[in-house]
């Protein structure tokens, strides 16, 4: 549905830059793990890939009322995104459950590590819960670079501008010598930062080892306080 209606669209006012997509295997399970710099990166991941994946996207997005709401929620229907609660707890869980369904039965499945869209195009720290489904899931993590999505499309930005766009796809990361270690923290930790670093590196972004959930919280606290003063 996306390449017929959409993509042909995409692809002539974007031109993406593709590297890479050899290195997302033809076959069988894998966790498709990507930075995150704007909204418009749930369009240009799926579009460039030959697979079809299953993405992880905040459950606002199926749910806002309005016409322009409706539009979103079949956007994101029709580029395989799954709802996803983002409140911790038990919502985290049945995120990670969903991921280990959509895995087990020979699939991609997509995540942002970060779990957040990058307030300044930076990379930030990543959360351990693509660890753990890669080690629970025993399956390779495949590394994703958006480049240069948060220039045609800033947060706050509707409708993106028309501009080159990058993404890089690195080969498959394989953490089977951790197999069986998926409720040790440290284990997580290792196997994140791994991630990250291999993000970092294809991306060539500035690595902040701070939560971007954190950061964003610091700006909106300033930004009330100054509101208040």
């Amino acid at each position: 549905m996306k390449r017929v209606v959409i993509g042909p669209a995409l692809w002539l006012l974007f031109r993406p830059r593709v590297e890479g997509v050899e290195n997302v295997p033809a076959e069988g399970a894998a966790i498709l793990a990507s930075n995150h710099l704007s909204f418009s990166d749930s369009f240009f991941l799926p579009l460039v890939l030959r697979r079809r994946a299953t993405w992880m996207a905040k459950s606002e997005y199926f749910d806002t009322p309005g016409l322009r709401g409706r539009l979103t929620a079949w956007f994101f229907r029709n580029v395989g995104a799954t709802p996803v609660d983002r409140s911790g707890g038990r919502a985290s869980e049945a995120a990670l459950r969903t991921g280990l369904r959509v895995l087990g039965t020979g699939e991609l499945f997509g995540i942002y590590p970060e779990g957040t869209r990058s307030p300044d195009g930076r990379l930030y720290r990543g959360r351990t819960g693509v660890a753990r489904l890669a080690l629970e899931a025993r399956v390779p993590v495949v590394p994703v670079a958006m480049i240069d999505t948060e220039k045609v499309q800033p947060p706050g930005q509707v409708v993106p501008t028309p501009g080159r766009i990058g993404v890089r796809i690195g080969r498959p990361l394989d953490f089977s010598r951790y197999y069986g270690l998926e409720t040790d923290r440290f284990v997580l930790r290792a196997v994140t930062d791994e991630i990250m670093y291999e993000l970092m590196r294809l991306g060539g972004q500035e690595y902040v080892d701070v939560y971007a959930t954190t950061v964003k919280g610091r700006k909106g606290a300033a930004r009330e306080e100054q509101a208040a003063g």
